[in-house]
């Protein structure tokens, strides 16, 4: 039936014989898959854009920091300020589904720029310190040079990473800024490495002007002694990122002597709660663009099955004809539903085509100078998937058509005008 040529010929006459009508409807069709597609690249692209906030950071990961507490607790009044210290670092240890303890401190409050100065040139940027394991929290990537090592932390050596914007600012355009010296807060550091920036947005914009320096050096340098500024903490795969959070922080409090009911005490953000709403809210998002986009596609596909009716009619005497001739009824029924399919299927893969043109003209445009939207691209799968629906789709709106077809009694037909 599929491979017949007769009912090929009579396909394309048909076509031929009605090209204004024909096109009007197949452009239903297209309208509605170039829609979905476009809808759905959209869609990723504000995904990407804002997940990029992420980028390099473990979403099994949460920040615990110090702040004033809220509440009075064994006689000490609320507006206590308190400060971490490495010995909370031996009293987290006690908690099993932790993977990663990093302590980590900064120059000033946290986001406080510091002068940095090379030659006559200047600038300003965050100054951190930190421990290489920091690394499986927040993966640092380098243009140049090579990261903190242990051997950095053991023998408390002047060394520091660059952020991309540092570099650009200090040395001069194509000079390896790797063994340099830079001057920061008044003590000498030799360069060892360049970032760039893992993610976009403000957080990228910080990471380009951000100095990264051992933890150990760091304490020797501006005599922090055991002061810890916030604790990168990442969970064992198994357990949940918030079940971690809250035995640290009940543990903190405890060691701290911070009420149990004062939520503010500690300031804490968890990048797996929030990394699951986005998701939530995406997922929410992806659901609403196929129904609306399933509804489109609905409408060209009813035209179709429109369009097939008034074919079935025009055509009732030649099918009471092959009826008569002894044609049986699957025949008839292939017959109007290869013509359907056929139909859909052309307007849905030219629908399919041009909105993945578009999209990857819109993406060749943006490129990573996105900050909200980046990369609006559709998955191949997902676009394959859609043109199967539309080819499935096309079949069911032969259905009823194809019925009617069946239905004519070949006496009638051949009396019919």
């Amino acid at each position: 039936m599929l491979f017949e040529r007769d009912n090929w010929q009579e396909i394309f006459a048909t076509i031929r014989k009605n090209k204004l009508r024909t096109t009007l409807t197949m452009l239903g069709v297209l309208w509605g898959i170039f829609m979905l597609v476009i809808m759905l690249g959209a869609g990723n692209g504000l995904r990407n854009g804002v997940l990029q906030e992420f980028g390099g950071t473990a979403t099994n990961s949460f920040f615990i920091w110090a702040q004033p507490t809220t509440k009075s607790y064994m006689g000490m009044k609320p507006g206590r300020v308190y400060n971490f210290n490495l010995a909370d670092v031996e009293v987290l240890k006690q908690i099993k589904e932790l993977e990663v303890i990093s302590p980590m401190i900064s120059l000033g409050d946290y986001e406080t720029a510091t002068n940095i100065i090379c030659g006559l040139k200047a600038t300003s940027g965050e100054v951190h310190a930190n421990y290489p394991i920091s690394q499986s929290i927040k993966k640092v990537k380098l243009s140049k040079g090579r990261y903190i090592n242990d051997l950095d932390i053991k023998e408390k050596r002047k060394v520091c990473i660059i952020g991309s914007r540092i570099e650009e600012v200090l040395f001069e355009k194509g000079k390896n800024p790797v063994g340099e010296y830079i001057l920061i807060n008044g003590v000498y550091f030799r360069v060892i490495g360049v970032t760039v920036a893992n993610s976009g947005g403000g957080e990228g914009r910080q990471e380009a002007t951000r100095i990264n320096l051992p933890f150990t050096t760091f304490q020797q340098a501006y005599h922090t002694g055991d002061l810890v500024g916030w604790f990168e903490i990442k969970s064992v795969k198994e357990v949940p990122a918030e079940i971690s959070e809250q035995k640290v922080l009940a543990i903190l409090r405890e060691h701290h002597k911070i009420s149990p009911d004062d939520h503010k005490g500690i300031g804490h953000w968890n990048s797996s709660i929030e990394y699951n709403k986005l998701n939530g809210l995406f997922m929410g998002i992806e659901i609403l663009i196929w129904i609306v986009g399933s509804g489109t596609l609905l409408a060209g596909v009813i035209g179709i099955s429109n369009i097939m009716l008034i074919v079935v009619k025009e055509r009732t005497k030649e099918i009471g004809v092959k009826r008569a001739l002894g044609a049986i009824p699957s025949q008839i029924i292939g017959q109007i539903m290869i013509e359907a399919i056929f139909l859909t299927a052309i307007a849905g893969y030219f629908g399919l085509l041009l909105g993945i043109l578009l999209l990857e003209g819109l993406n060749a445009m943006i490129g990573d100078s996105g900050e909200m939207f980046r990369n609006p691209t559709v998955d191949f799968g997902v676009a394959v998937k859609a043109l199967i629906i539309l080819i499935v789709s096309g079949a069911f709106a032969g259905l009823i058509p194809a019925k009617k077809a069946v239905d004519v009694k070949p006496v009638e037909a051949l009396r019919a005008e």
